[in-house]
């Protein structure tokens, strides 16, 4: 599958345009009283399921950032369709600062995996900033009696097709990962998919399915709590917070390396003042200790980026699916 010309001009020109938002995220930083302020609560939608790690991360910001706009912000779930309902929500929203979305790099992969999501991840939405990151989880339920990597894949080589895993949905890293997996252990399995990252980890704590990989944020409570058995972080390194997990490139699964991320972005349209302002106090936000710590504990990793180059890692990410579903020799949905 090749980039289509015409969404290559539009990436290429909404980059080409994020080149004065570091004038926008400057002037965010001498904000006056007379900087945007809303007069009613904001609504923050999170296209996920409740209980996810992104709307987990969502709500601890939620807190923080609603006393600096001095308005709530009330999140809003609108989960199913890797993400797409929601985003076409927001996508048709007024631009006037009200509505936001919970954007993450599920947004951008359906740019490639879906042929008709409804909305365009470039166009329809002015990207604020990246939050956070996290990693992706190798998982397996303890009754399964796998203990190890080289047991799962011996497994499924064993049984062609007959093991199947969760994802949180088509498009997902959870999908991509498992897809990318498969193809280096040189293994068959088969897809389930499901409405979110919690009905992905619901299902194999529910031995409804062999396995599964879902962000890190939400596997790792119960990873913690015996529960689900880690196999493997699909990671350039080891997460702090199961260091005694290795990465499946240590296991000996080479080119399995995804990391999630999530931000917040506006409709298109919006103005500079209100995107400004947004900047502003998200990443206030992000340097409140009780926030670094509550998703440091989530298992996610702080980690704002500039207007710029939050619109680069959706390019980044488009550009990524489509040469992990020619590795994977997936086709668009």
């Amino acid at each position: 599958m090749t980039l289509i010309n015409a969404h290559r001009r539009a990436l290429c020109g909404a980059i080409a345009a994020s080149a004065l938002l570091p004038a926008i995220a400057r002037a965010a930083g001498a904000a006056t009283p007379a900087a945007w302020r809303p007069t009613r609560p904001v609504k923050w939608i999170v296209p996920y399921l409740a209980g996810t790690g992104p709307d987990n991360g969502a709500r601890i910001l939620a807190e923080a950032v609603g006393p600096l706009l001095g308005q709530p912000v009330i999140i809003e779930n609108r989960g199913g369709a890797a993400g797409n309902i929601g985003a076409r929500q927001v996508a048709r929203a007024a631009p006037d600062g009200y509505t936001w979305i919970y954007s993450a790099a599920p947004m951008a992969a359906n740019m490639r995996m879906q042929q008709n999501p409804g909305y365009d991840a470039v166009k329809d939405f002015r990207h604020i900033m990246r939050l956070t990151n996290s990693d992706v989880l190798l998982v397996v339920n303890p009754a399964s009696g796998i203990q190890t990597l080289q047991e799962l894949v011996a497994r499924a080589k064993a049984n062609p097709g007959k093991l199947d895993y969760a994802s949180g949905g088509v498009g997902t890293p959870s999908h991509l990962g498992v897809e990318l997996f498969l193809h280096a252990a040189g293994a068959q399995a088969t897809h389930v998919p499901y409405k979110g990252a919690s009905e992905l980890v619901n299902a194999v704590l529910g031995n409804q399915v062999s396995f599964g990989m879902p962000i890190f944020s939400v596997a790792f409570p119960h990873v913690q709590g015996g529960k689900l058995r880690a196999l493997g972080v699909a990671g350039s390194k080891r997460n702090a917070s199961l260091p005694q997990v290795q990465t499946l490139a240590e296991l000996g699964l080479r080119g399995v390396e995804l990391t999630s991320w999530g931000g917040v972005s506006v409709p298109a349209g919006t103005p500079d003042a209100i995107a400004a302002r947004l900047y502003e106090v998200f990443s206030q936000a992000l340097k409140q200790p009780a926030v670094i710590t509550a998703l440091t504990e989530l298992g996610s990793e702080v980690s704002p980026s500039t207007p710029e180059a939050y619109v680069q890692a959706f390019a980044s990410e488009i550009e990524l699916t489509e040469r992990m579903m020619k590795t994977a020799k997936l086709q668009p949905l």
